[in-house]
């Protein structure tokens, strides 16, 4: 398998382990609808939060949240309409980004942005 899968999975494994310390349910992981692929969904609070994993091994194209782009939301937001309806959830929503740097090989930092986003039509 290729070395960046095994960066985003782990960096996924990274993200789910932050979530459940803070009090988060995982609901479902790698999530798919069509053409689009939720990381990670939680549940806290009464909210589902759809949440998209970002892990790089540096910034020298921009910061991982950065490749969250207006497309990926945009299937993000797709996905997570499906979801909703499956789940027949009658609450709140979030979209979150989890931004994972490496810096060295067991060294990274760890971004948790909540409300990240709110995807536009």
């Amino acid at each position: 398998m290729a070395t960046h899968n095994d960066l985003g999975r782990r960096g996924e494994a990274l993200a789910k382990a932050h979530l459940e310390a803070a009090g988060y349910e995982i609901l479902d992981e790698n999530w798919t609808f069509g053409r689009a692929e939720v990381d990670l969904i939680a549940y806290k609070d009464k909210v589902i939060i759809f949440t998209e994993v970002k892990t790089r091994t540096g910034n020298g194209f921009g910061e991982p949240e950065d490749f969250v782009d207006s497309r990926k939301q945009k299937l993000l937001a797709d996905a997570a309409d499906e979801y909703i309806y499956l789940m027949n959830h009658q609450g709140e929503v979030r979209f979150d980004i989890v931004a994972i740097l490496f810096t060295l090989k067991d060294t990274y930092t760890l971004k948790h942005i909540e409300d990240a986003f709110w995807p536009t039509a």
